[in-house]
């Protein structure tokens, strides 16, 4: 390929944004800009307990309320007979709530500030139930069962829309509470693996939740259609696909009555994929009006799917001249109370960027009270790459090597395997990055920098999608 920059027509040349000018002028229409004639809007009456039964719900004073037009419980709505299997399903709480922050009523208001008024007058009655919301606490033998009765049957799993990987049973290992997928991917003997290496590391790694933190919040505005023949929703999504799929099984419409009209989004990251359709759907089909709904940035922090938090058990075995012999590991995802499925994602990285001829790994869906995690760029990705990206570093320490070149000893090619045994692409091009790295000014002159000052190369990837390097200084 030529060095010449004028050779390029694309690379290395400023491109104006194709909305751009929408945004920075203002005359971009989010969802929560949108308005129809006769709108309504609705708020939620969200649950303070993570696990509760309803024993009652007060609504006379918010009915009573000058401006609101109903006052909704899941009862009212077309909904009420479908299963709660996940959160986009989850549209409103039936006989007790299951996270802190599930929708429980709706209160549908000729404006959003008495709406929100009316929210105040409604009273619940709860009876706290037993709760589990630390994923250590939740797989202890001793701890509450989330699903006592086993988790409902997985038909809506936003999981899929993030290259899930292949289920494997696993065959081994111990049992744990409050798990409801296990998978084990292994090959080799790990055993014999440890027992050649001159240097293990058993390291815990743990990440916590984080929300996606989207500078718009979700929003949705609902138009049935005046004969009844279905329904259009205008709303912030990056998956109109998978939302009119949603909805229509939600609410038990054709897809063809579903249509989806995506809105200039405002950040979604992996998180805006038919939380608030099917409830926004469902309320106005049942008065057959127009209707909006808006979360508030609290709203969104309590009743929506950020990252979970994750727990990594990783034991490393490597000989003296750098080459890695064995990789045990278990991973522990805090699904919270619906399953979304990270384990194998975090599984193919978490073994999958270095050549490891023993490996044998453990994952583990965990369940708690909490609303059910989701994805956030990458899902899996950043927690895998901490972990064994952290372990490399400290192996190459213990063996006194270089860290760069400890990793080009070991870096993964085109038809290597990852994680859980499936080979990687060719061409990938790790190898040729990082050597490109190794020869930045940056890592050339590590050894001679200013005093709290310091350079660190890892490598990292997604899904199959890419494996890339990076060089960072502090």
């Amino acid at each position: 390929m030529t060095e010449n920059p004028k050779a390029y027509h694309y690379l290395g040349k400023a491109r104006p944004m194709i909305d751009g000018l929408e945004k920075v002028t203002g005359a971009a229409k989010y969802a929560a800009d949108f308005s129809l004639g006769h709108m309504l809007h609705a708020k939620t009456v969200l649950s303070p307990y993570a696990h509760a039964k309803i024993l009652g719900i007060d609504t006379s004073e918010a009915k009573a309320l000058p401006g609101v037009v109903a006052v909704l419980e899941a009862k009212d709505l077309r909904t009420y007979k479908k299963p709660i299997v996940s959160r986009n399903s989850a549209i409103l709480a039936k006989d007790k709530v299951l996270f802190a922050g599930q929708p429980v009523v709706v209160v549908v208001a000729e404006s959003e500030a008495i709406a929100e008024d009316a929210c105040l007058l409604i009273h619940v009655d709860y009876e706290p139930l037993p709760v589990v919301v630390h994923l250590e606490e939740a797989i202890k033998a001793s701890s509450p069962l989330v699903w006592p009765e086993g988790l409902p049957a997985e038909d809506d799993d936003m999981s899929d829309m993030h290259a899930a990987v292949e289920d494997k049973a696993a065959a081994k290992g111990p049992k744990y509470n409050n798990v409801s997928k296990e998978n084990n991917f292994a090959w080799g003997d790990v055993e014999k693996g440890f027992a050649e290496a001159d240097v293990i590391l058993e390291k815990v790694y743990t990440t916590s939740s984080v929300h996606q933190s989207y500078m718009e919040a979700h929003a949705v505005v609902a138009e049935p259609h005046p004969l009844g023949k279905g329904i259009t929703l205008y709303t912030s999504t990056q998956g109109q696909y998978a939302v009119r799929s949603g909805v229509a099984k939600s609410l038990g419409l054709a897809e063809g009555d579903v249509i989806i009209k995506p809105m200039m989004i405002g950040g979604a990251f992996g998180a805006k994929y038919g939380i608030l359709e099917p409830l926004v759907a469902a309320i106005a089909l049942k008065l057959g009006q127009n209707v909006r709904m808006v979360f508030s940035r609290s709203e969104d922090f309590l009743s929506t799917t950020p990252a979970p938090g994750i727990r990594i058990e990783l034991k490393t075995g490597a000989k003296r001249d750098g080459s890695l012999t064995a990789l045990a590991a278990k991973v522990f995802v805090d699904n919270g109370v619906f399953s979304f499925n990270h384990g194998g994602i975090v599984s193919m990285l978490l073994g999958g960027y270095y050549k490891w001829p023993n490996l044998d790994i453990l994952a583990y869906e965990v369940h708690s009270h909490k609303s059910q995690a989701g994805a956030y760029r990458a899902p899996g990705a950043p927690q895998a790459t901490f972990a064994v990206e952290s372990q490399m570093d400290e192996m190459a320490r213990a063996l006194n090597l270089d860290p760069v070149e400890f990793r080009l000893k070991n870096v993964v090619e085109g038809g290597d395997k990852n994680g859980t045994g499936q080979p990687w692409a060719k061409g990938i091009g790790l190898r040729g990055v990082l050597e490109r790295l190794q020869q930045h000014p940056l890592w050339q002159n590590r050894h001679h920098l200013n005093p709290n000052e310091g350079i660190g190369i890892a490598i990292g990837g997604a899904n199959g999608c890419w494996l890339r390097s990076s060089l960072s200084s502090r």
